[in-house]
């Protein structure tokens, strides 16, 4: 299983292209593609990144188009197939709406998709929020806090053994016991779920003071404190070098060591995953940009 000891970190990052909120797509990403997605992809795999992830919505209603639209792929399809072009880099989902499937279907998928990437998988899975979307699948959306704690634990069993309760399925994970989950999001009950049945926790945003509190003291409580934990947090954009172009104000730029340097500054000392998204006008400057962060911060700010 993929862990994260104590002494190190490691950085990742959410693809681009394969979703298209409002709240955080770039011009050019509305009218690219495949091709697009997969040389970010294949950038991040050359340069040393820990992740690639990619989101997850079946069907999103009209009320919220504007904001959240409707264009966000399939999170174990598409990984599948960036699975095949990539080498090392591992392949998060973030996140994977867990109370929409069947805990066997979800095993069956993330277990399938281990094997066929040689085991790079890494579990992201969360409780969802649109509850029209919910009403579409004839899922309770009251109820999915009490879903998401049975189906966590009934796939991480699913995935830590070829049968349960008399019915098997191969193939099996690469990773031994099982690929690691991470659970995603930032309410108290929340995090109090990723402490109590998670190997990592996934915020929605950056890891604030309080969040950390609350996950640090329930895994004490729990005495899980010893065991190894993904930590994370997303930071704000970034740019490495000199744009000739102007930046939104909240983009964290400069040379390398200087971007470096404002991310330690920024990412508490408890996080050891450390999500980053970048300001680009194409591809090839995204790709760029992705490449300078491996070049000149990626060793810094893992090191530090």
């Amino acid at each position: 299983m993929f862990t994260i000891g104590s002494d190190r970190r490691v950085v990742g990052l959410q693809l681009p292209v394969q979703a298209r909120s409002t709240y955080f797509v770039a011009e050019w990403e509305r009218t690219a593609g495949p091709t697009e997605m997969a040389a970010v992809a294949k950038a991040a795999d050359d340069s040393g990144f820990a992740y690639v992830g990619v989101c997850d919505h079946v069907a999103l209603p009209e009320a919220v188009a504007d904001s959240m639209g409707y264009h966000w792929v399939d999170p174990i399809a598409t990984l599948g197939w960036l699975a095949a072009q990539t080498t090392n880099v591992r392949l998060l989902t973030h996140v994977y709406v867990l109370p929409y499937r069947h805990p066997r279907l979800a095993a069956k998928q993330f277990a399938t998709l281990d094997d066929l990437s040689g085991g790079r998988v890494i579990c992201g899975v969360g409780a969802g929020h649109v509850e029209a979307e919910f009403d579409l699948l004839g899922v309770e959306f009251a109820g999915r806090g009490a879903d998401m704690d049975a189906g966590v634990t009934e796939l991480a069993e699913l995935l830590a053994n070829e049968v349960v309760d008399g019915f098997g399925a191969l193939p099996r994970p690469v990773q031994t016991p099982r690929p690691p989950i991470w659970l995603a999001g930032s309410s108290a009950p929340a995090i109090r779920r990723a402490a109590r049945l998670g190997d990592g926790w996934l915020p929605q945003g950056p890891a604030t003071i309080e969040a950390l509190a609350l996950l640090t003291a329930e895994r004490e409580r729990l005495g899980r404190d010893g065991e190894p934990f993904a930590v994370g947090t997303i930071t704000p954009f970034l740019y490495v070098g000199d744009a000739s172009w102007d930046l939104p104000a909240d983009t964290v730029h400069g040379s390398a060591q200087q971007v470096a340097e404002q991310l330690a500054a920024l990412v508490p000392e408890a996080v050891n995953q450390i999500q980053v998204r970048f300001r680009a006008r194409d591809v090839n400057e995204m790709c760029d940009q992705v490449t300078a962060f491996g070049e000149g911060v990626l060793e810094a700010l893992t090191t530090m």
